[in-house]
């Protein structure tokens, strides 16, 4: 499968800290629509520390275009994005990178919208496109393993997106417009984005219902780079440069040159069953057209472009069709009395999912057979039963809550080869790869909240997990140049299960209503994603190797919190330490007797550690009509051991750095009101430097494929011409930072907007 993509005002975000309920952040910024649902931190108590932001202030201060544009200024957080309509934008958090889309957990209201079918940067990224930015109500994360309601996946963090519902009629729409400027090696334009949403809903006595669509046409900056140890023999055009590791790696052509067409239509109801109790079912249709392309710089003596034989334009040419379904179903009370329950239900489905690739190059054409990799299939359920008790006993108040927890994942991923790469059928013709799998978790958990004192609350708990993986089926292939299979080998991998315990305690003091000191303590097991255990894909001349015998990760993580809060703003200093054993990561290399095409491979590393410190601010009125917000984050990230590395130049992994964490990520922000209408931003976003190999010998900085550090500059300004109509103008990246995090990420970026709100 080759890659997708190539490889006064209301205040601003705000913090809670562990202990505390988000009752304090909806009067910082906006509450809920419906607040009758609170959030599910001061639903549950949960005890994590916590970084919040609501719709109007990230109108205010944020150039969101898409959805994960609203996490842009969260403390610790970075979403690689490489593009607009990007498929690919994973999460990363304060201890964990890009490639690490399962150690982190994204809802949107119910629905799982994390991919867990995958760890990684490509397939396993969040599905953000099902939830529109128009439709966001606030956004919630929550900080490390403390809570035993959620897995050990959210060890780098939970993020909450909770949506709007209406309690009268509601009709938004917008527009937005973009422009990024754009100039590497030898391309160089101006690449488009247009984007329109609509959100209309009501209320008709207990039921309220909601339907949103949005539709975005964008053009892509180059994603890719088609490099070479060598210039093609009798060619011109190409561009000197090295690789990652110092090594040869002359440009030859621009690659994931990508147009885009995606629309996103979801509808949301719920039913006051009572007063107390509510259902909700909510459904998301997400469809994505894509085409890429790639341009080659390359000439012949006669002045006539080509390809020069390289192989890897034919991987960043492609089409690609996606169809998805969400659904979810809920029933909650919220009596706030002695017992509350909720039953909730949710399936991701991929109902098409076809891409298409032509096979190799010929001179300066593609060659008319190919491949057709398939995904439709493939999908999860998550299934929850949950309740919540508040006794009085044992000289104290609680709240416990508890629950039974189900998920499936599975995999079904066939590679066909076709006489007619662009328009032919997979019917009849050859099997290249496949690779099937599933995996399933069953849980219990409990947790109690108890405040045994004024000042005092602890809360305490555990979870129990049945994990297990099966079905496991890989087979694979050689092609000749012609595209005809030479060779194949087929295997029943091995079914796998297992059993594990994670402990949570966590104690806050609060010796007044400014000041919180909170300790916490947990311990959660990541376990294998099915892509880990099964999946083959190849990349260009990259193959990625499933590992069937993987273990689960164990993640033993602490934190202590100090925070001071104020009228309008707070300021907060978290210390965190987080020791993994058995550490998932994937690493590129060559594998013996593989000749000199590189593999990735999943493994279990023995011991890494991440230890830091984040400082994180938000103040408004600071002078009156300006706001500020940010924050500094430093982590110690260290590769204790790995006895099984073994690396070409005889270097070793231990005492390296973990891959893809950076040693400092910053932010700072103003927001300026001259006028009650107008709110002017200025954003500045830092990120040091990361490597992406386990032995850190990736040095070389500003190529392809490297990690690099990047500073940029966000600038953002919003006026509401009347209560309902405003209008907003931002550049991201004003210094035109030219960065790589692998991508070529976007240079300087303009966008408009005009939203229409009644």
């Amino acid at each position: 499968m080759s890659a997708r993509g190539a490889d006064a005002p209301e205040p601003a975000q705000t913090e809670t800290n562990a202990g505390t309920t988000l009752s304090e952040v909806t009067v910082n910024a906006s509450a809920p629509a419906d607040p009758g649902v609170p959030p599910v931190k001061e639903r549950y108590d949960l005890p994590q520390t916590t970084a919040s932001i609501a719709s109007d202030v990230m109108e205010e201060r944020i150039n969101v275009v898409d959805t994960e544009d609203a996490v842009k200024y969260m403390p610790s957080l970075f979403v690689r994005k490489r593009n607009f309509g990007d498929t690919q934008p994973t999460l990363a958090t304060r201890t964990w990178g890009v490639n690490s889309s399962a150690r982190s957990l994204v809802y949107g209201d119910d629905v799982l919208l994390s991919a867990l079918v995958a760890n990684n940067n490509t397939m396993g990224a969040p599905r953000w496109g099902m939830v529109s930015p128009d439709q966001i109500e606030r956004v919630d994360f929550l900080y490390g393993p403390f809570a035993a309601q959620y897995p050990g996946n959210s060890m780098g963090g939970v993020l909450l997106i909770t949506t709007k519902m209406p309690d009268k009629p509601t009709l938004d729409m917008s527009q937005t417009e973009a422009f990024q400027d754009f100039s590497l090696y030898g391309t160089k334009g101006t690449y488009q984005t247009d984007q329109s949403n609509v959100v209309f809903g009501d209320k008709n006595g207990p039921v309220s219902w909601l339907v949103s669509e949005n539709f975005q046409n964008s053009y892509s900056q180059p994603l890719t780079f088609i490099t070479s140890a060598t210039i093609p023999a009798g060619t011109t055009g190409a561009y000197a440069a090295q690789n990652k590791l110092g090594a040869a790696a002359n440009v030859l052509g621009a690659g994931g040159l990508l147009h885009t067409q995606m629309n996103d239509i979801s509808g949301k109801a719920q039913w006051d069953v009572s007063p107390e109790v509510k259902a909700t079912y909510q459904i998301d249709f997400w469809n994505n057209d894509a085409q890429s392309t790639a341009q080659s710089y390359l000439h012949t003596a006669a002045g006539t472009p080509t390809f020069g034989g390289a192989s890897g334009f034919a991987g960043s040419n492609y089409t690609l069709d996606q169809s998805h379904l969400a659904n979810s179903i809920s029933l909650k009370t919220d009596t706030k009395d002695t017992f509350d329950w909720e039953v909730v239900a949710s399936n991701y489905y991929y109902l098409e999912d076809i891409q298409r690739n032509p096979f190799g190059v010929t001179g300066g054409s593609f060659t008319p057979y190919g491949t057709i990799t398939r995904m439709d299939g493939t999908e999860w359920s998550n299934g929850d039963v949950k309740g919540i008790y508040r006794p009085d006993f044992f000289d104290g108040t609680h709240e416990v809550s508890f629950g039974v927890h189900a998920d499936q994942y599975s995999l079904d991923n066939p590679v066909y080869g076709t006489s007619s790469w662009n328009t032919g059928s997979d019917s009849g013709n050859a099997l290249y790869t496949s690779s099937e799998g599933s995996t399933m978790t069953q849980a219990l958990w409990a947790q109690d909240a108890w405040s045994f004192a004024p000042k005092l609350k602890l809360t305490y708990g555990g979870r129990l997990e049945f994990w297990e993986a099966s079905n496991g089926y890989n087979f694979s292939s050689r092609q000749n140049t012609l595209g005809v299979v030479t060779s194949s080998t087929a295997q029943n991998q091995p079914g796998i299960e297992d059993v594990r315990f994670s402990p949570k305690v966590s104690l806050d003091w609060t010796p007044s209503d400014e000041w919180e000191l909170t300790s916490s303590f947990g311990q959660g097991y990541r376990f294998p994603t099915v892509t880990e255990l099964y999946q083959i894909v190849s990349t260009g001349t990259t193959f990625a190797t499933p590992n069937p015998n993987l273990k689960p990760e164990n993640v033993l993580s602490e934190e202590v919190s100090l925070q001071r809060k104020f009228k309008d703003g707070s300021v907060r200093l978290s210390f965190f330490n987080e020791n993994v054993f058995d550490a998932l990561i994937s690493q590129t290399g060559y594998l013996p007797g593989a000749g000199q095409t590189p593999y990735t491979y999943t493994s279990n590393v023995d011991s890494i550690r991440n230890t830091g410190v984040e400082l994180a601010v938000q103040k408004d009125n600071v002078v009156k009509g300006v706001d500020v917000f940010g924050s500094v984050t430093y982590v110690d990230s260290e590769i204790l051991s790995d006895p099984s590395f073994a690396s070409s130049t005889g270097t070793t992994a231990a005492g390296k750095r973990v891959p893809y964490v950076p040693d400092w990520r910053a932010t700072v922000g103003v927001t300026y009101h001259p006028v009650k209408r107008l709110a002017l931003t200025s954003a500045l976003r830092y990120s040091g430097r990361q490597y992406s190999t386990l032995d850190n010998t990736d040095n070389t900085e500003n190529v392809f494929g490297a990690f690099d550090s990047f500073f940029v500059v966000d600038v953002r300004a919003e006026y509401k011409i009347t209560d309902q109509l405003s209008a907003a103008f931002g550049i991201d990246n004003l210094n035109n930072d030219k960065y790589y995090l692998y991508h070529p990420f976007p240079q300087r970026t303009y966008s408009a907007q005009v939203k229409l709100a009644f």
